[in-house]
């Protein structure tokens, strides 16, 4: 690791902060740790370490959560991120839903406002997140939170074709400025991110992310989407779009409900989202208005439910496939806002369709279910002020230069 700083004076400051996020950023992805852990994690010696978790009890971030039991030798001492340290709000304004939740510096969800709607408007998304930051905020006593993540697509005004979404709702997001319009009506400081990226952030530090350092993470919603970890780290991208599987290229669909494309070729989105299985039930003439209904069809209808299972899991084979391999990765997390059961019978048909198309020498990747849920990018949303304000790399994350210099890894 190499600062660089206008003088002495900054690179120690820098350093010392580098540090103190670092350990920071172990505890929210491991849960617990004893400082020689943190030492290790950090590449501290223990004095070091020691000095920066005295620090940081001290400051009200970090616990002592007992002692590890069950090695030889003193038990070390346990220690946690401390829950009431901080709070975060987290918001998630999708096509087919809002979420709005209150987090704990743990990552713990403290408290949650929904809206069920169809392809809310701009305005009232705005309107509907200003009302339930109020009420949150009320929520956590006097601590004011450390910031507003807000999670969506960056493209709502895109795909009314391929996701069946009437235009007029499309077109109401052109050239609409939300994360400027959320801070101006709840007077927060917001985090953008695409929505994808801050469900894979929920898995890195609140699921399987806390076993694994290198996976991609795939999320079937409204749409598809997901985001890329390597190194223990999420991956942004040039533009934000890292890990954004749902627009890449896959051969049109079996199902007579799915839209032709002009070209031949389509994008995963149109196949592998819960819009598209929507756009069957309703095509099969059933009416499906909302989540209950939603999930009656999925009880009700079990043959339009396995056809749409057989062409989303084709159309997910191939980019699947190809981003293991052109990243290496030998895990891929798979979550969706669908029951866990049919979650699970997507990835059972999915590994066999990549046994089945791996090549000589190169096994499949290893499939996981995610361990979030329909909340990945709300509660992903949130993390992120926390994450942002307490990790390692904030500053190259917000791209500022703190002191004159920006640490360096």
């Amino acid at each position: 690791m190499t600062t660089r700083g206008t003088g002495q004076g900054s690179n120690s400051a820098n350093l010392r902060l580098y540090n103190e996020r670092v350990i920071l950023t172990a505890l929210r992805r491991l849960g617990q740790a004893s400082k020689a852990d943190l030492a290790r994690y950090a590449r501290l010696t223990d004095n070091t370490a020691g000095v920066i978790v005295r620090d940081l009890e001290a400051r009200g971030l970090i616990r002592t959560e007992g002692r590890r039991s069950g090695y030889r030798g003193q038990p070390a001492t346990l220690l946690s991120l401390n829950a009431a340290g901080a709070i975060s709000l987290g918001a998630k304004i999708g096509r087919r839903s809002i979420d709005v939740i209150r987090i704990d510096f743990c990552g713990t969800v403290r408290d949650a406002r929904r809206l069920e709607r169809p392809f809310p408007s701009p305005q009232e998304s705005v309107a509907f997140v200003r009302d339930a930051v109020a009420e949150l905020s009320r929520g956590g006593a006097d601590v004011r939170p450390a910031g507003l993540g807000v999670a969506s697509p960056y493209n709502l005004e895109s795909w009314h074709r391929q996701l069946d979404i009437p235009e007029s709702a499309t077109d109401a997001w052109k050239g609409f400025d939300l994360r400027a319009s959320i801070a101006e009506a709840t007077g927060l400081p917001v985090v953008m991110e695409n929505d994808g990226t801050a469900a894979t952030v929920a898995e890195l530090f609140q699921g399987q992310g806390r076993q694994l350092d290198d996976f991609l993470y795939v999320f079937i919603g409204a749409a598809v989407g997901g985001g890329v970890v390597l190194n223990g780290s999420y991956q942004r991208g040039v533009t934000g779009n890292a890990g954004d599987i749902g627009l890449m290229p896959v051969g049109p669909s079996t199902l007579a409900s799915a839209p032709r494309p002009p070209s031949g070729v389509d994008v995963l989105l149109t196949r592998a989202s819960i819009n598209a299985l929507i756009r069957h039930f309703r095509f099969a003439g059933v009416a499906v208005d909302g989540r209950d209904a939603l999930v009656a069809a999925l009880e009700d209808h079990p043959r339009l439910v396995a056809e749409w299972v057989d062409d989303c899991v084709d159309a997910l084979t191939v980019p699947v496939l190809s981003a293991v391999r052109i990243l290496d990765l030998p895990t891929v997390v798979i979550d969706a806002n669908l029951p866990a059961p049919l979650t699970r019978r997507i990835i059972d048909a999915l590994a066999v369709r990549l046994a089945d198309a791996s090549p000589e020498s190169r096994t499949p990747p290893e499939l996981r279910a995610g361990l979030i849920g329909r909340e990945a990018a709300a509660i992903g949303a949130a993390i992120l002020p926390l994450h942002l304000s307490f990790s390692p790399n904030h500053q190259i994350l917000l791209g500022q230069e703190p002191g004159g210099g920006r640490i360096q890894t």
